[in-house]
């Protein structure tokens, strides 16, 4: 793989595109988590350092259309809220803008602020369809693309593309996270375990590339359900000759793990030399149904092998539990990890 280059190279003056990750979890309005929002404030006072302006752009959510309930203004005030304790009062020239495409405000947003911040992308069709005329009004005003938003880096949407079109860089944690998982590739320690859970179907889109991939592959959380062997076998994603795919039986209700499903997780866990973990093991929101996701991050804390944990929900777990000096490496997204072991590359970069 090519090296990335790193937002430590960037020069000075330029007005900014900063793709950041600002998929935070929010319940009724409220914050729930900012950690990511955290892991990029080095970046951004770099890029102020060196008298850059920013353009912070990024998403939230799955949105149908412009719901106000997942625009990106909480995480604007978030954000600003979090500037302004680290620099000791009002420091920054910021204003939100709500349309990216509207040139008028772009250009004077950009004329008297140091940063922009704009609306959720996902409220523009562009995005997901990966169409980078979307950013047409900004690059007009923007001579620099810096991507700090690894855990969407393996979707081919047009603001993980830019990279193609504009002069690039890479942010601090984006570039030790890729590197970081290059060196599972590069070791390659078996026996290598992947532990499935969460309710993202997508997660099983690759399975029969990944069971070339691992020795074993766990599957919990919803992703059963979407294995069911009564359905029609046809649309089953794997072979039942790949043995080395483990599907968890559940306890009756289906929101958790059954006891003999953690027994045989935890037998399997043990032997490993690398385990890779995205996604709870059941509807961890619920107190009652979280014996399996607290079972299995005891397991993988206590095993000798290399540990890495993938995704936002799975990352929160160990932390609950006090297991967070126990894990070698936290990546920020379960979909991304997966796809960079079976390609060895991803869209943020290709």
């Amino acid at each position: 793989m090519k090296k990335l280059n790193s937002v430590e190279n960037i020069n000075e003056g330029n007005v900014v595109i900063l793709r950041m990750d600002l998929d935070l979890p929010i319940m009724d309005g409220q914050i729930l988590d900012n950690s990511r929002l955290v892991k990029s404030i080095p970046i951004i006072k770099l890029l102020l350092e060196r008298k850059n302006k920013i353009v912070v752009v990024g998403h939230l959510g799955r949105p149908k259309d412009r719901e106000n309930s997942l625009s990106l203004k909480p995480i604007y005030l978030e954000l600003l809220e979090i500037l302004e304790a680290d620099c000791g009062g009002d420091c920054v020239k910021n204003i939100f803008v709500d349309d990216i495409k509207d040139e008028e405000k772009i250009k004077k947003a950009i004329s008297e602020n140091e940063i922009i911040f704009g609306e959720n992308l996902r409220f523009y069709k562009e995005e997901e369809d990966g169409d980078t005329t979307l950013f047409s009004t900004l690059k007009k005003y923007s001579s620099v693309y810096v991507n700090d938003a690894f855990a969407v880096a393996h979707r081919e949407a047009a603001s993980i593309i830019l990279h193609r079109e504009m002069e690039t860089y890479y942010g601090l944690a984006f570039v030790k996270e890729v590197e970081k998982i290059n060196l599972i590739l590069e070791k390659k320690e078996k026996p290598m375990v992947i532990v499935l859970g969460g309710a993202k179907e997508d997660k099983l889109k690759n399975l029969k590339k990944l069971s070339k991939i691992a020795d074993y592959i766990l599957i919990g959380g919803k992703l059963p359900k979407f294995l069911n062997p009564s359905a029609d076998k046809s649309a089953s994603p794997f072979d039942k000759r790949e043995t080395n795919i483990v599907v968890a039986g559940l306890r009756e209700d289906g929101l958790d793990l059954s006891d003999e499903d953690i027994r045989k997780f935890k037998k399997i866990i043990n032997e490993a030399k690398t385990i890779v973990w995205a996604g709870a093991m059941g509807f961890y929101e619920d107190k009652n149904c979280r014996k399996g996701t607290e079972e299995i991050a005891w397991a993988i804390a206590e095993c000798k092998g290399y540990k890495v944990i993938a995704g936002g929900d799975t990352a929160a777990s160990i932390v609950n539990l006090g297991l967070g000096n126990k894990i070698d490496f936290v990546c920020s997204g379960g979909g991304v990890i997966l796809d960079f072991l079976i390609k060895g590359s991803l869209p943020a970069w290709e």
